[in-house]
């Protein structure tokens, strides 16, 4: 089926989806996760598994799918970033797989709550993009290093360590699985001009109309992307502001604040939403799920490759430090089963890319593909995961094709070393 409401074009079985882990899979021994004795087949049945993740890559579609294909019960929850921290550190029993993003690594892996993962006993270990396993973009030149970048904290050179390792060496941190690249959303019909600079976000021909997610270390670096955009001035790093450029910013926005510049700050996908689809904003901090919702409302909205590139994010599954014995067996099948390409495409359908594009296009329609990854023009109706059209023929998606776009972030959603300070200082702003 292609009605959009599906994860796949057809229903992939268990054996099925093991068999589309590659060519890999046939090198695993007895024992091995994909090579286990009868015994522990039929011992899985009875495993539960908990995810906890942020509402972007939490669906009950997933979790129903993985369960019918692995033979074994997958449940989720949903917490934000920083509750699956606290949560990690106070009730590490009650998570088997957290769904972080990468910066957060930075903050939790010393905790000793994660165990390390294995990328042999990972199939398409090899076929994730070069970002995360190389740190390194399409063409082969160095990812941009202003924030986090995911293969900064990608690996561990032995199972215990507490510093991350400069490169490959066979034992991950997390395993990666979804990422995009974020910018500003746009009302184009209520603008009714081109817009390509980071910088309109600071425009006072839309004062009052514009919106930042009240998220200080994300809220703080689009804001630093339209400061530097304008001029204002040149940040070091944007993803580890020194306290002095954390002042400068947060001095300029809350000038822009008293102005009556700002009509809100979101917190929630919802919000941002309606904020949007009203036409109380116009420009502003935005999700691309949130884009594809106002567009499935049959409203015009657009998500705007701006010149001075964009701000990256990726989420990674951690395994926690209890797993063990036919436990860590079924999570790492689920590991497995994540890049297979139903979870792929279903985040695809909301602007989302996958670890493992190759299989993500196996499970979209080729129409779909065009659309998503290609950055071609789409030649059929583009409905979200859940069955709404979001797109009509003849519109491609905003700013191109997967490799012009993820190609073009300029920095990473991170954690600074002046954390607690920006934290303080940002709350001043949204209070003034």
């Amino acid at each position: 089926m292609t009605d959009g409401k599906t994860l796949s074009p057809a229903r992939i079985s268990r054996r099925t989806a093991l068999k589309r882990l590659g060519a890999g899979a046939a090198a695993f021994g007895a024992g091995t996760t994909l090579g286990a004795p009868m015994i522990w087949s039929q011992t899985l049945k009875d495993v539960t598994l908990m995810h906890v993740g942020p509402s972007y890559s939490i669906f009950p579609d997933i979790v129903a799918q993985a369960s019918a294909d692995l033979g074994f019960k997958v449940e989720m929850q949903n917490a934000w970033t920083a509750d699956i921290m606290a949560r990690m550190l106070s009730q590490p029993e009650s998570i088997d797989i957290a769904d972080l993003e990468f910066w957060a690594l930075q903050r939790i892996w010393r905790a000793g709550k994660l165990q390390a993962i294995d990328t042999s006993k990972i199939a398409l270990w090899d076929k994730i993009i070069p970002l995360f396993r190389e740190g390194t973009n399409f063409d082969g030149s160095p990812a941009s290093t202003q924030g986090t970048l995911p293969f900064e904290v990608q690996y561990v050179a032995a199972a215990g360590d507490t510093e991350f390792a400069t490169g490959p060496t066979g034992l991950a941190t997390m395993m990666p699985t979804i990422y995009n690249a974020d910018t500003l959303g746009l009302r184009p019909d209520l603008i009714g001009r081109p817009v390509d600079s980071w910088a309109e976000l600071l425009n006072p021909e839309f004062k009052g109309k514009v919106a930042l997610i009240n998220v200080p270390q994300i809220g703080i670096m689009d804001a630093a992307m339209a400061i530097e955009a304008r001029g204002d001035m040149t940040y070091g790093d944007k993803g580890n502001m020194t306290r002095e450029e954390i002042d400068k910013t947060i001095d300029i926005l809350t000038a822009l604040k008293k102005d009556g510049h700002f009509r809100a700050f979101w917190t929630s996908f919802d919000e941002s939403v309606n904020f949007m689809a009203s036409g109380e904003v116009v420009i502003q901090s935005m999700w691309s799920p949130a884009v594809t919702a106002v567009r499935s409302r049959g409203t015009d909205c657009i998500y705007q490759g701006l010149k001075e590139g964009y701000r990256g994010w990726g989420n990674g599954l951690g395994l926690m430090g209890h797993l063990e014995g036919i436990r860590h067996e079924a999570a790492m099948e689920y590991l497995n089963w994540m890049l297979t390409g139903p979870y792929g495409a279903f985040v695809a359908r909301q602007g989302y890319y996958s670890a493992v594009p190759e299989t993500t296009q196996a499970a979209l329609t080729p129409e779909e593909w065009d659309y998503w990854y290609d950055g071609k023009p789409a030649a059929v109706e583009i409905k979200d995961p859940f069955g709404g059209v979001m797109e009509l023929p003849g519109r491609a998606r905003d700013g191109g094709s997967f490799e012009a776009r993820v190609g073009g972030i300029r920095c990473w959603n991170a954690t600074m070393d002046e954390g607690e300070y920006l934290v303080k200082r940002w709350n001043e702003f949204v209070a003034a």
